[in-house]
């Protein structure tokens, strides 16, 4: 028999229940995503884009945020459903033994989504560096301090009767043990870009997070790479063998991008654009150290600077400093900062750009950023390493430079600005091939990678086929 499965709610938790729609073999998903709090996320704004595809897909998706509540520019495909794993009482098992045994109504009380958003505040201003004992506590699941929010995701679970339950990145793998064998459904598990963060942790901690987690992610039934590069390099550390690792690109919702076509011809001065965090790891500072060279050169003097992203209270200091450059070289005024945009804001803010680069001195794992402006028909200057050189090389939608040279960005950012035919047809390139390969959440590759691994891990888990 056919089903369809679609989302009730029922006290204020989302559930699945199925209906019958002939013709389509539906999953049931649960997709646990850490939220920001206050924050926009990259990886946020990528789980709730998914989850809202999937279900236009016809599948029945929940999306249950962790520790914090989430930032979107979109539709909030989370809503109704509880916070996990609160980000307080995470936090106060981790530092008190006594709070452990703490009573539920307590727990409870400080799981409030409307207390989690005030102290998302103060979580912004954590590192890395800060996180290494929660981090290796949280990747050991039941045996790490947190065991007792582990147990109410359990709990919730087997209410929910997933097909599939897909954590957001590798650093939630310590609760994959225990949803195999409680839940009864495989763990598919996204890479986001971890190994910066890990990396970050001091020693000896460090070095203890990556065995666990390599440890711990052998117990994950399918990882899901965003690149190539990424893949092979998460399989290397994490030891996961070629069979558990697949690669799917990241894609965008195209709603609202349609206007770009056929491509606008820019009037006015050429723009040069960031959008993504404002802060070092991104490359901001080298991207104004190339624009105030370009403000230098012939037939440059009238090249503007649109910077947007989210901006926290951690990255204002940067924004200040940067300020303050601009200002000591007279070119202040051609710059404009526009933080914390709404998703239809941040469409426009595209659309006004010649040329876009975020210059990240770090190889990242894909770069979603760099999916919008192509997709708004914009070309591209990034650092050849990492997901970039994937990207810009498979769509032809931009160049590569050497990674950390600010005069090799420069001359690459000026090579498009003095040929504009060239940098409208590298633009064009990439949106097309963007929307020819219908790459992540217009693809059909996901629901089809839940699916092979629903049809070979549940009949291993109940000793039967599906079908019987």
């Amino acid at each position: 028999m056919n089903h369809n499965l679609a989302l009730s709610s029922r006290a204020g938790n989302s559930t699945l229940r199925t209906v019958s729609m002939a013709g389509h073999d539906t999953l049931r998903i649960v997709q646990l995503t850490p939220g920001a709090g206050k924050m926009y996320c990259g990886a946020c704004l990528r789980d709730n884009a998914l989850v809202s595809a999937l279900r236009r897909m016809g599948h029945a998706v929940v999306m249950a945020p962790m520790y914090l509540p989430l930032t979107l520019d979109e539709d909030d495909q989370s809503a109704g459903t509880p916070i996990f794993f609160s980000g307080i009482n995470v936090y106060l098992a981790q530092q008190s033994a006594l709070f452990r045994k703490a009573p539920d109504w307590l727990r409870g009380l400080l799981a409030a989504p409307s207390l989690l958003q005030l102290a998302s505040g103060a979580a912004t201003n954590t590192r890395p560096a800060e996180l290494g004992e929660l981090t290796i506590s949280m990747l050991r699941g039941e045996e790490g301090n947190q065991a007792r929010e582990l147990d109410d995701v359990i709990r919730w679970l087997r209410t929910e009767k997933p097909d599939v339950v897909c954590l957001s990145n590798s650093l939630l793998v310590g609760l994959a043990r225990r949803i195999r064998a409680e839940v009864g459904a495989p763990v598919i598990c996204s890479l986001q870009g971890e190994d910066y963060f890990l990396d970050c942790i001091p020693e000896p901690h460090r070095t203890t997070a990556w065995q666990v987690a390599a440890e711990r992610g052998a117990e994950v039934d399918l990882f899901i790479s965003p690149s190539k590069y990424y893949g092979k390099l998460m399989s290397d550390r994490l030891k996961v063998p070629p069979g558990r690792m697949k690669v799917v690109y990241n894609g965008i919702n195209l709603a609202g991008y349609e206007a770009t076509a056929p491509p606008v011809v820019k009037t006015g001065p050429p723009v040069l654009g960031y959008f993504a965090r404002m802060c070092r790891e991104k490359g901001l500072d080298q991207l104004i150290g190339a624009f105030v060279r370009l403000k230098k050169r012939n037939g440059l003097g009238d090249l503007k600077l649109r910077v947007g992203g989210s901006c926290g209270p951690t990255d204002q200091n940067l924004v200040d400093q940067l300020r303050e450059t601009l200002d000591a070289n007279k070119v202040l005024g051609d710059v404009e900062f526009c933080p914390n945009l709404s998703h239809a804001a941040k469409q426009d803010f595209l659309r006004s750009l010649t040329v876009f680069s975020v210059p990240a001195p770090h190889p990242e794992a894909f770069g979603l950023y760099l999916v919008e402006a192509l997709a708004a028909g914009v070309p591209v200057v990034q650092p050849d390493h990492g997901g970039f050189s994937e990207l810009v090389t498979g769509t032809g939608g931009g160049r590569l430079f050497p990674a950390r040279d600010e005069e090799a960005l420069t001359t690459a950012l000026e090579v498009l600005l003095r040929a504009p035919e060239q940098a409208r047809a590298m633009g064009e390139a990439g949106r097309a091939a963007g929307r020819r390969s219908r790459t992540g959440l217009s693809d059909p590759q996901l629901p089809v990678r839940y699916r092979e691994r629903r049809d070979q891990e549940l009949p291993r888990a109940f000793g039967r086929s599906r079908s019987q």
